[in-house]
């Protein structure tokens, strides 16, 4: 019977270690997993703080750029007030007119002067053919096959 009680106290201590050793690497492998759990919320927050700044940016951009236009169609219309109010708008459309026209004289000039295109290269006699010849810089045996 001492070697029967023995025997169960040796079994018991052998599954208490075991127990442990097997109970160890369920935890180690529990707290891998729970740490991979915390980054990849850790990485959830970060991205969707990002994506929050990145809204904020945009929007914030939105507002300044409406506001520059405001500003450019107010600085815009000053001006307009301003031209109207403080220029004599028919000497100004007269000296437009004779602008235009001095313009028009003096293109009209350039296209009685202008010259029929030029071959690419100049010729030292008038019966040599020009560079745009289909036949140009050809032996005559390449002229004639």
């Amino acid at each position: 019977m001492t070697n029967l009680i023995l025997a169960a106290i040796a079994a018991l201590i052998v599954g208490i270690v075991i127990g442990v050793l097997v109970g160890r690497s369920g935890q180690g492998s529990t707290l891998r997993q729970r740490r991979a759990e915390q980054q990849i919320e850790e990485l959830r927050n970060e991205y969707t703080r990002y994506q929050a700044q990145v809204n904020e940016h945009f929007m914030e951009s939105a507002h300044l750029l409406r506001r520059f236009n405001d500003s450019y169609r107010d600085v815009n219309q000053h001006m307009a007030r301003g031209a109207n109010r403080l220029c004599n708008d028919e000497e100004w459309l007269l000296e437009l007119e004779k602008e235009n026209a001095r313009a028009r004289l003096e293109g009209s000039g350039d296209q009685d002067s202008a010259e029929p295109p030029r071959d690419y290269a100049p010729k030292n006699d008038p019966k040599q053919k020009g560079t745009l010849a289909e036949d140009f810089g050809l032996a005559e045996k390449e002229q004639k096959a």
